[in-house]
């Protein structure tokens, strides 16, 4: 792989997240898929950008994070000399996020003699594979018959939105039935996990957990909070007995890795 590129100090990789909200969730998830691609790519210079500018703000005012939002590290890497910029979103679909990461790129391609943008999470068909091997893993403690086990994810706007479909349909083939997966906007919502849930008529538990990269506000909040919406609330009133398990995907080993791969097969096929 390696020599596709120049040797040298001109090599970097930018993994490109929404953010985390505290320093514990930032170690955890992105920035262990940081130190993850580091260690696959040594002779690269590797660095982390946040696509979200006040999220980023907020932990460099609480925490001693190092890290620029896009358009930064993108102005920087070209200072410094860097001519061969591969860049990583570490996202789960190719949602709005992405869709602002690729207009932003595409305003400082000139600047690189040679760019290469990898795939977020849930993209080959390969991918929804392994990440139903990494969830149902993980979770498999939880599966006794009686319990569903219910990830909720963020949801975005448009085609992308199907990956949490496609993913759910990947754990039923499997012969994972008592997997759901939801999404906070758009569908599927809450609403038809409860409706299957309740035609089933076997559980007596549900368990949540977050189908995001860190188990962020959203996780605590519309997830796992006590307040009117949350999901946690909504199982509990609908005479679920509900534990809630507040770990992102970021923090399984198996899911870093798909992104590591994502690196490797963008820098094979450079533009």
């Amino acid at each position: 792989m390696e020599e596709w590129f120049d040797a040298g100090e001109h090599r970097m990789i930018l993994a490109v997240g929404f953010g985390a909200d505290n320093m514990e969730s930032y170690e955890r998830t992105i920035g262990a898929v940081e130190k993850d691609v580091a260690r696959a790519f040594p002779a690269w210079k590797v660095r982390l950008a946040f696509s979200n500018r006040t999220v980023l703000e907020r932990l460099k005012a609480h925490c001693k994070v190092e890290a620029d939002c896009l358009e930064e590290a993108l102005r920087k890497a070209a200072a410094e000399g860097i001519t061969e910029l591969a860049v990583q979103p570490v996202y789960l679909v190719k949602g709005t996020e992405y869709e602002k990461l690729v207009a932003v790129l595409g305003q400082y391609r000139d600047r690189f003699a040679k760019v290469a943008l990898g795939e977020p999470l849930l993209s080959a068909t390969e991918d929804f594979e392994a990440v139903a091997r990494a969830v149902t893993g993980k979770m498999s403690v939880f599966d006794k018959g009686e319990t569903a086990i219910c990830f909720m994810g963020h949801g975005t706007q448009g085609e992308a939105n199907c990956a949490y479909s496609m993913l759910q349909e990947k754990l039923r083939r499997a012969g994972y039935g008592n997997y759901y997966i939801g999404v906070m906007e758009g569908e599927p919502g809450l609403g038809r996990i409860l409706d299957v849930m309740g035609k089933k008529g076997i559980y007596r538990k549900a368990v949540l957990a977050p189908l995001m990269l860190s188990a962020g506000k959203h996780a605590r909040r519309e997830m796992a909070g006590g307040q009117e919406g949350s999901w946690r609330l909504a199982l509990h009133n609908a005479g679920y007995e509900v534990e809630c398990v507040l770990e992102g995907l970021g923090e399984i080993p198996a899911v870093r890795e798909i992104y590591v791969k994502h690196v490797r097969k963008a820098v094979l096929h450079r533009v």
